[in-house]
């Protein structure tokens, strides 16, 4: 329960500070972000299908 609280709050503040950016700030901000999971969910990906087998 009290992640769920911590998560709104993040999200209330996020979108509080979205509001008050501009519009290229705030989608250069969400390039930013899917850039980086994509990255990370590539690293994943292939570094779970290097797994080694003793």
């Amino acid at each position: 329960m009290l992640f769920l609280v911590a998560a709104l709050m993040l999200l209330g503040v996020a979108l509080g500070t979205v509001a008050h950016v501009p519009v290229g700030v705030s989608v250069a901000g969400a390039a930013f972000i899917g850039v980086w999971l994509v990255v990370f969910a590539v690293r994943e990906r292939h570094g779970r299908r290097r797994t080694t087998t003793h």
